[in-house]
Formats: C-alpha cells, structure tokens, sequence
C-alpha cells in the first residue's frame, strides 16, 4: 500500500489500482504547491470531520469538477456538503469496504480547542495495518498496541510534542507517518521533525520524515 502525502492532513491510500482520498483541506491547494487534477484520480474521497484544515467545500468541489466520486464523511459533515449541493454519505461506526481497503470506522472525540465546539470525527484502521486517529489522543486508541504504522498528528492549537509523542510512545507502532504540520516554515518542521525521529529511533520505531507535496511510504 502506498500512502501519499499532500500538505498537511491530505492523504492519498493507493492500493491494486484503487485510490481512496482523505481530507484535502484549505492548506491542500492553497499555495499553489498542489492542483486538483492530482488528487482527482481518486475512486472515493473520505472527509474526517468539518474543521476548514480537513473539510473545505471550495476544494472538494474542485475535486469533483475534474472527476466524480462518492464521498464519506460523519453526518454534520454530510449536511454541510447538502447545502454546497454535494452528496455525501454518512458513515458511522463499523466496518467498511471500499475496493480493497477495509475500513474499520471509529467514531472519537477531537481534542478540545480553546473556545471551540466539539465536531463530529471519524477515524481509521485502515486494513488492519494502520491507525489513523487524525486530530484525537484517546487513551482508548492505545488498544491498537504495536500496530504496523501510526498517522500521527505532530503539531496543533490542541497538543504540544511531548503530549503528542507520549501518545505514540503507549502505542508502540512500528512506524509513524507525520500529519497536521501544514501551520509552519520548513526551517522549523525540520527541526520538529528531526527531534521527533530521534525521540522514536531510541524504541526502534521509524518515523517517516516527510512533509514535501506527493512524498510517499509503502507500507
């Protein structure tokens, strides 16, 4: 399985073929870096929850100017899309299957934000193999223990490093793709990213250091 990454929390899963899209937000296209037709090859695109680094109808109605596909996405989510008369379809905990990626659909709180209302969120255990959490630290997440690879948050207005490392550190997977770091200059993410890799090297897990538009890991 190879996963791409496109700014931020926008991921590409591609795998025999299929390629499943997640959460191009408003950093996906924002600079420039990044054009629609890149990520409209995708078979279906899932959007976690509605804040605008995650779910931006502007883009996801780019998206589907180039290519239609079905969308997944928690129910605020889906209504907000019925107002951009976009169709969605609400997923709620369980298993799902879209070609051949099975999708083990969590339903997890978000960490709190200052001021802010809790949204709905859907997170991920992607075929087994990969736990994506996207914007939660649950302890409860921790039962994923020793799983093949972690999508990890690594900076934001909710968490600071050590809380976000301390996290991983329960979880003890194997490796680590970094997200969620769209908010900052590269001379810094360097650095963050760097001290990140020595943090995990020390327990033998690899932290995947990439943050560049269409870097990638297989998996």
């Amino acid at each position: 399985m190879k996963i791409s990454k496109y700014i931020h929390s926008c991921l590409l899963f591609e795998l025999e073929g299929y390629k499943l899209l997640f959460d191009p937000g408003n950093m996906t296209f924002g600079e420039g870096l990044v054009k629609p037709g890149e990520l409209a090859g995708a078979h279906a695109m899932v959007i976690t929850h509605i804040h605008p680094d995650h779910y931006y109808p502007e883009n996801i109605k780019k998206i589907l100017a180039v290519n239609d596909m079905p969308i997944f996405a928690p129910e605020e989510v889906c209504k907000a899309l019925d107002k951009e008369g976009v169709k969605c379809t609400v997923w709620h905990a369980g298993t799902r299957y879209l070609g051949p990626f099975k999708l083990q659909v969590l339903e997890i709180v978000h960490e709190p934000l200052l001021d802010a209302p809790t949204p709905q969120m859907l997170g991920f255990v992607i075929n087994d193999r990969i736990l994506h959490p996207v914007d939660s630290l649950d302890e409860k997440l921790t039962r994923y223990e020793n799983i093949e690879l972690l999508i990890m948050i690594t900076m934001a207005p909710f968490a600071n490093e050590v809380k976000i490392a301390a996290f991983a550190d329960k979880l003890k997977p194997k490796q680590v793709l970094p997200v969620h770091d769209g908010y900052c200059k590269e001379f810094f993410l360097k650095q963050r990213y760097a001290n990140y890799a020595n943090h995990f090297k020390k327990q033998g897990i690899t932290f995947h250091n990439i943050y560049q538009p269409r870097e990638s890991v297989e998996v």
